[in-house]
Parts: structure tokens; C-alpha cells; sequence
């Protein structure tokens, strides 16, 4: 027998068919009609504010489990025993677009992971690319307002990206990388994940290492041409929501081998580049690979909005053993993450069950009070002020966060030489990518940049130079694929 449908306050909903009306005629309807406007107010409420970025996503749950002994280099209550596993959930998504656009857009790759240790959340929030395209958070509204929609025509222009990127150097590595096979992900099972940015491990002993978070897919690196691509979004534009929820219904994992690069605390201040600019990255040669754990999504969510779409991850969601590093792009996103959720879902998001640290032995305790949806008891009778002589919770001193000397004249600084912008991505140009790879690359930048306006050859030529400074061979090709004469180029490098 069918369960009684009931309003929002529990009462039982007499007709769910029609509204109370004065007379048959068809009105007018009478604002009385409780069952109506709760049904219309909250069906006018469902849709919260999608996310600034990453709005396009899919997920899932499962767990990570420890395969190596690291506990010499961070006291992760999570991480101490081999064999010990750890829930987690998982969100993938796209950057730029909304919610309805394309998941094979080529486009950077949301990879966040909350895992829910005994000892608090802790949130890997990450993309699908081991770089960014930019180095300090100032910068980060105005890159986005060059990816999102003009606020004239509202649709995206290739005249905003490109301007952008040639007035803004520091994004070259990134552009390549997101230009070249590696740009569009054969679904979200077959690709990598990268922290990007650098954090801190920190010993029971107090001693301290910098750390790289990588997540190698099991299922092997897959992505598709510019060409193959095209096809599918004529077809199905959530191309990754399905495959990843389809194998997974299916009785199919997904799953990665979690690894990280340890550099020993010192070494950062004399390392031959900056390695807190999260627009390079740490070679492989200096600081290999070590291997953590594997982590296995094997559960599809039972609600994509109550899981998903209401599951909050930020950087600044740390637990014992973690801590953030001087990376100035991390150092805003600290501060961003959370205040955006706040906005996004209020200022006891943390309370929504999928954000809720659940295993924390006791429970949450703390003395925030109030605001819009505390579904907690709220404290109860308890002081809401610390100092309090009411055995009310008192801080740890035994989770005192790691000590570093810092002395220096706060000012505005840059990281590095503006030339130190182009040493890796031309390694990337010159070692990585093979002959085809570097067609590929040419082929989907020049059909890009030919988006430009025509009348603005200008913004064409500076974004070319850019490539022409990272190698001549790229640059001059480049050039010649929009009709620029590639000798404009090279004035005033």
C-alpha cells in the first residue's frame, strides 16, 4: 500500500489534481491552498545557484585503500596502517560550461575526492591536469570571465580567451597541454587526477616534507580527437555522466593507483624553480613517484542532487598530517572554496549529509550557532562562547599546526622571471609530444585562434608570440595557419 502523500509540514495532501478553486469556472484560485503553494514555493527553490565553475559534473562513492607505509612523512590518521580503507566520494566535472553543456568539451577536468577520516574530512580538490593556467588568485576572476560568456553578445568568444592568453603568458604550459591529446578525456574512468597545487606533510615527529597528490587511472589514459569529439556531442552531450555511471551499474569499478612526490622541506628554497607556482611542474627525474594507496569508486550515488550536486570539497578542508603550502593560487582557494559554498548552499553546508564529517569520534563539536538550515540540535543548552566554564569543548594542543620561519617585506611580488613561463611547456613541446602530436596541436590552436574577431589581428599576433617564445618551430606554424606573416611575430620578443 502506498504511503500518504503529505505537505512540507507532514499534513496529508487531500488532491494532488486540482487546486482549491472559488467555484468550477477555473477561479480564481484561493491563496488558502496550502498544498499548492508549498508545492509551487519549493518547486520555485529546487534549483540552487550552480557552481561559478565546474558546474558540470558526475560522481560517485567507494574507497581508498592503503597499500604503503608512509607514515614517516605525515601522522594522516587515515594512511597509518596498510590495509586500512577509507570512504569516499567522488565528483568529476567540466570547467567552463553550465550545467546542460557538452561533457566532451575540451576543457580542464574537475577531479575532487572528500574522504571521510576518523579524523575530519579531508578534500582533494584537483583537476585532470598536473599545472593551471595561472599563478596568483587576483588573477583567477578575470581568466574565468575570459572562458565564460561575453557579457555582450553571451556567447564565448575565442577573442576573450585568446586576448587573454597573450596579455598573460604564465597560461602557455596549460594551453598547450589542454590543446594537445590530452585536452578531451574518453569519460571520466580514463583519466588522471593531480592536487596541481603542493601541500604539506607533516611526522608525528613535527618534521615536515612537500607533497604532490597524483591519482593514476587503472583503465588506462583515453581521449578522443578534436574530430571524435564533435561526433559524440551531436549525439549525447553527457557522454562521461553515462559511462561512468553505466559501468559502474553494471557491477564495473573505477579505480586509481593514488601516488605522491615527497621533496624534503628545505630543498623547496633552493630548487632550481619556484615549486609552489602551480604552473609547473615537479619532474619525475627529481622526485619519482611513490605509491600510497588505490582508490576504487564501485557505488553510483542513490540521489544525484542530495550526493552530488550538494557535495562541497575545498582545499581548506584539511585534516592532522596535511597543511597548505605558500602556493599563492592554493592560498586564495583556501579562502574561496568555502565562502562560495556558503553562498551556494548556505553557512551550514557542512551539515548536509554528504559534506558531514560523520566519522569523527564524538561527533562534531563546536560552537557554531544558528543560521539558515542548522537541522542539528544547535548546541542544545550549551555556551555558545569559549572561554566557558561549562566543560564545553577546548582545542587540542596536540594538532598544533607545523612551525616555519618566515621573514621577508610584503609587497606585490611575481613568481620568478616572466621568462622561466616557457621552459617547461617547450620541454613539453620538444620531448613529450611526437611529430603527429605536435600537428594535432597546431591543427586544433590555429581553428581556435581563427575565432578571433578579423578585426582584431592584434590580439592574434600578441597570443602567436606567446607560442613563438615557448619555440619558433610552434609559433611560426601557428602563424602561418591564421594568416599572420610569422616576421610580425618576432618583433619585440
Amino acid at each position: 500500500m502506498a504511503s500518504t502523500l503529505r505537505t512540507s509540514n507532514g499534513a496529508p495532501v487531500p488532491d494532488n489534481q486540482n487546486s482549491l478553486t472559488v467555484g468550477p469556472f477555473g477561479g480564481p484560485v484561493l491563496i488558502q491552498d496550502f498544498a499548492l503553494i508549498d508545492k509551487l514555493a519549493h518547486f520555485d527553490r529546487e534549483r540552487i545557484p550552480e557552481r561559478v565553475v565546474h558546474a558540470k559534473g558526475s560522481g560517485a562513492k567507494g574507497y581508498f585503500e592503503v597499500t604503503n607505509d608512509l607514515t614517516s612523512y605525515t601522522k594522516c590518521a587515515f594512511l597509518n596502517k596498510v590495509g586500512k580503507r577509507t570512504p569516499v566520494l567522488a565528483r568529476f566535472s567540466t570547467v567552463a560550461g553550465e550545467k546542460g553543456s557538452s561533457d566532451v568539451a575540451r576543457d580542464p577536468r574537475g577531479f575532487a575526492i572528500k574522504f571521510y577520516t576518523e579524523e575530519g574530512n579531508w578534500d582533494m580538490v584537483g583537476n585532470n591536469t598536473p599545472i593551471f593556467f595561472i599563478k596568483d588568485p587576483l588573477k583567477f576572476p578575470d581568466f574565468i570571465h575570459s572562458q565564460k560568456r561575453d557579457p555582450q553578445t553571451n556567447y564565448q568568444s575565442a577573442t576573450a580567451v585568446w586576448d587573454f592568453v597573450g596579455l598573460s603568458p604564465e597560461t602557455i604550459h596549460q594551453i598547450i597541454y589542454l590543446f594537445g591529446d590530452r585536452g578531451i578525456p574518453d569519460g571520466y574512468r580514463h583519466m588522471n587526477g593531480y592536487s596541481s597545487h603542493t601541500f604539506k606533510w607533516v611526522n608525528n615527529e613535527g618534521k615536515a616534507h612537500w607533497v604532490k597528490f597524483h591519482f593514476k587511472t587503472e583503465s588506462g589514459v583515453k581521449n578522443f580527437t578534436t574530430e571524435e569529439a564533435a561526433t559524440i556531442q551531436r549525439s549525447d552531450l553527457d557522454y562521461a555522466t553515462r559511462d561512468l555511471h553505466e559501468h559502474i551499474a553494471n557491477g564495473g569499478t573505477a579505480a586509481w593507483r593514488v601516488c605522491v612526490q615527497l621533496m624534503p622541506f628545505e630543498e623547496a628554497f633552493n630548487y632550481r624553480f619556484n615549486p609552489f607556482d602551480v604552473t609547473k611542474v615537479w619532474p619525475h627525474s627529481d622526485y619519482p613517484l611513490v605509491e600510497v594507496g588505490r582508490m576504487v569508486l564501485d557505488t553510483n550515488p542513490e540521489n544525484y542532487f542530495a550526493e552530488i550536486e550538494q557535495a562541497a570539497f575545498s582545499p581548506s578542508h584539511l585534516v592532522p598530517g596535511i597543511e597548505p603550502s605558500p602556493d599563492k593560487m592554493l592560498q586564495g582557494r583556501l579562502f574561496s572554496y568555502p565562502d562560495t559554498h556558503r553562498h551556494r548552499l548556505g553557512a551550514n553546508y557542512h551539515q548536509i549529509p554528504v559534506n558531514c564529517p560523520f566519522r569523527v569520534r564524538g561527533g562534531v563539536t563546536n560552537y557554531h550557532r544558528d543560521g539558515f538550515m542548522n537541522v542539528t540540535p544547535n548546541g542544545g543548552s550549551r555556551p555558545n562562547y569559549e572561554p566557558n566554564s561549562f566543560n564545553g569543548p577546548k582545542e587540542d594542543t596536540t594538532h598544533k599546526e607545523h612551525a616555519f620561519e618566515l621573514e621577508a617585506v610584503a609587497s606585490r611580488y611575481r613568481y620568478n622571471h616572466p621568462n622561466d613561463d616557457f621552459i617547461q611547456p617547450r620541454w613539453l613541446y620538444e620531448k613529450v609530444f611526437d611529430a603527429p602530436a605536435k600537428e594535432r596541436l597546431i591543427t586544433n590552436l590555429v581553428n581556435n585562434i581563427k575565432g578571433v574577431n578579423p578585426k582584431r589581428e592584434d590580439i592574434k599576433t600578441r597570443a602567436t608570440r606567446v607560442f613563438y617564445r615557448v619555440h619558433p618551430e610552434l609559433g611560426t606554424k601557428i602563424a602561418q595557419g591564421v594568416g599572420i606573416d610569422p616576421t610580425k611575430i618576432k618583433a619585440n620578443l
